[in-house]
């Protein structure tokens, strides 16, 4: 485990008798210590979660450098935050795959919102038929918006992972807890549902 200290990483740690009595696999007892600002539990948690939060970002963002920036805002949050993790309610490593999650989501939003502006400064007017198929698309989203809205929630959970956040079947069983096939089985009828409301096939 690396000294997270500013100074000199060879000089010998402080105790901290809180995280040295925690396995270093237990992830949740460790994230309830971090809850109570233990930094040694937090640089385990760290140490354990960086690259699988890496791997999520980039899966979503794919941008290498933006997809850093993500992984470390959210960690940075886990450690603001941690009072909120409630092992009742799912793992661990769950509660932070979620959290960065969210944050890679909400970077690419922002980056399209940003793209759309500059196209927007760009190009002050809009040809006719530019403007048909742009209101046809948002139609269309707002149909399947509604579709989804009509899901069960965890039917609504698995297929946003799988479809919006490009996850596998068994990176979606395991950011869920869920054992593959009944992430499988949700997912299949949730998309039998969606053909039926949209009307497809």
């Amino acid at each position: 485990m690396r000294d997270m200290s500013p100074h000199d990483p060879k000089a010998p740690r402080r105790p901290l008798p809180a995280a040295e009595e925690v396995a270093t696999d237990d992830l949740d007892r460790l994230l309830l210590l971090v809850a109570r600002g233990d930094e040694r539990a937090f640089e385990a948690v760290y140490d354990r979660l960086a690259g699988p939060a890496y791997g999520v970002a980039r899966r979503v963002v794919r941008d290498p450098a933006q997809s850093e920036e993500v992984a470390q805002e959210a960690l940075l949050e886990v450690w603001r935050t941690a009072a909120r993790f409630d092992p009742a309610l799912g793992g661990a490593a769950t509660w932070v795959m979620t959290i960065v999650h969210r944050r890679a989501i909400d970077r690419v939003r922002s980056m399209a919102a940003t793209l759309e502006r500059e196209h927007k400064t760009a190009r002050p007017w809009v040809m006719a038929d530019e403007v048909a198929e742009a209101v046809e698309a948002s139609l269309n989203r707002e149909r399947v918006r509604r579709c989804l809205d009509g899901l069960t929630e965890v039917q609504h959970e698995s297929i946003t992972l799988a479809y919006y956040g490009g996850y596998s079947y068994r990176e979606v069983a395991a950011l869920l807890g869920t054992a593959v096939g009944t992430i499988k089985t949700r997912i299949r009828d949730g998309l039998i549902r969606l053909r039926d409301c949209l009307g497809v096939g």
